[in-house]
């Protein structure tokens, strides 16, 4: 099948190379200038080829077109969105417009992303899919080369119109991910993992990301039983946001576990806390200002304290990480956060009518 991958970052790169060994004519679009221009201009002056490392196996991937024009998403089964969430709103109003009845765009990870689509304009006929998280972890060592560090071993998600979902299933089947389907694109956008994790693991390290320049890894040594306890909390307050909005409670801890290990019998912590100490785990975040605060805290945090505030739940930890973070980088992560507002809350209505 013919997929369209958004970005050509870390993620963007890793899924565009691995539906292309599976055989997919993958095109890959770089959508700014911003980050690994090395990493494109070294594909586009080497055949497009990209080696994956997955864990001391390795596999040359050649993808089949390479191009900077948003426009090249014309007659693809799938266009795949995966740039940083903050930058959602931007991509989706070039995309939009050249996307056509029987596409599926699949937004990964969401955020609630569809709300954007719908405020835009989303042409009758096109689908609209979010996952909860990014199907391959792992990073660009160097130019030309991916690392994987972990790949899920079920990937759930979202279906917008929520009536469309066995008609999407029919198609993202093909590409080969092992998908699972919910109710919603809003369901998936809670259990985005690094609304929970990341923030508290990165606001809880700052101390530890200065004093080591970034010589450390975060889940190696950020999650102590008191930080723990902390993400525990922000994650009940997760959970009263889905119980409300019709959805089941479901831990962190739990759909990491649903996503990284089919053994049903163990603990949902235990599976987390072997996630967090494996060796492959990359370091850092290298720096306070990365994005496990500049993007998490915004899209993440903000858009779970606005959902509070309009079902009036009560959200402490939430708020707190949000001022602590904003406190110590000497930016307001509300102004440009993903509120209820900036999505359009006609828009969230819509989506929400349809579970």
């Amino acid at each position: 099948m013919k997929i369209a991958v958004l970005g050509a970052g870390n993620s963007g790169c890793a899924l565009a190379a691995d539906y292309a060994w599976r055989g997919h004519e993958v095109t890959l679009i770089k959508t700014s200038h911003s980050l690994h221009d090395d990493n494109f201009r070294h594909l586009t002056e080497n055949g497009a080829e990209i080696e994956m490392d997955e864990f001391g196996t390795k596999k040359v991937c050649k993808i089949s077109h390479l191009t900077r024009e948003v426009s090249e998403v014309r007659g693809h089964e799938v266009v795949l969105l995966s740039t940083q969430t903050g930058f959602h709103q931007e991509v989706l109003k070039r995309v939009l417009p050249y996307l056509e009845e029987g596409q599926i765009l699949l937004i990964n990870p969401g955020y609630l992303s569809t709300a954007y689509a719908l405020g835009l304009g989303l042409k009758e006929g096109v689908i609209v899919a979010e996952a909860e998280s990014n199907f391959i972890d792992g990073r660009i060592w160097s130019p030309g080369h991916f690392k994987v560090g972990f790949r899920n071993v079920r990937n759930p998600l979202g279906v917008y119109p929520a009536q469309k979902t066995a008609q999407a299933a029919a198609v993202l089947d093909e590409m080969g991910t092992p998908f699972v389907y919910l109710k919603s694109v809003a369901e998936a956008a809670l259990h985005n993992p690094n609304m929970i994790v990341h923030t508290v693991g990165a606001v809880m390290s700052i101390p530890r990301i200065e004093a080591t320049k970034g010589d450390y890894c975060m889940y190696h040594e950020v999650f102590t039983p008191s930080v723990w306890t902390l993400l525990e909390a922000l994650d009940r307050e997760k959970m009263d946001i889905l119980e409300a909005l019709g959805f089941e409670r479901l831990a962190y801890a739990d759909a990491c576990k649903f996503r990284n290990s089919l053994d049903e019998q163990r603990n949902g912590r235990e599976v987390f806390f072997e996630y967090a100490s494996m060796p492959q785990r990359a370091k850092g975040p290298q720096s306070v200002n990365s994005r496990y605060i500049t993007e998490d805290v915004p899209q993440g945090l903000v858009l779970m304290e606005s959902l509070g505030q309009v079902l009036n739940i009560p959200v402490p930890v939430c708020t707190a990480l949000i001022e602590l973070a904003s406190a110590s980088l000497k930016t307001d992560f509300r102004k440009d956060g993903r509120t209820l507002k900036r999505l359009g809350e006609e828009n969230v209505r819509r989506i929400l009518n349809m579970h």
